[in-house]
């Protein structure tokens, strides 16, 4: 569900979890131990959101769980972003020339003095 994705990312914490996962699969140990802020609790809790909103997958290993980033959970996000992102060009575009125009006037003004 995308409702799911979002609210998983809405948290900063689930955030830094997801792009620690970029770097390669790593134990809930190893991930807890990146948040010494947070109980061992707490980062269960927010592995658990990211698991329900399919942005991460788990593998048991004897006894651990190995947490890995799963890029197709991020579908439902891409897509929402592309929607907007098409737009972006153009309103760069419309940044550049009111800087542009911006510039230019002040130029003018130090002339005038």
């Amino acid at each position: 569900m995308a409702t799911d994705v979002f609210a998983a990312i809405a948290d900063p914490t689930r955030r830094a979890v997801l792009d620690l996962l970029t770097r390669g699969p790593r134990n809930a140990g190893g991930i807890a131990a990146e948040f010494p802020r947070l109980t061992q609790p707490g980062v269960s809790r927010h592995l658990r959101v990211l698991r329900k909103a399919k942005l991460v997958e788990v593998a048991v290993r004897a006894q651990q769980r190995i947490y890995t980033l799963n890029p197709e959970g991020l579908a439902d996000l891409y897509e929402w972003v592309a929607k907007y992102q098409a737009m972006w060009p153009d309103t760069l575009d419309s940044l550049a020339r009111y800087l542009d125009a911006r510039a230019v006037g002040e130029k003018a003004k130090r002339k005038k003095r």
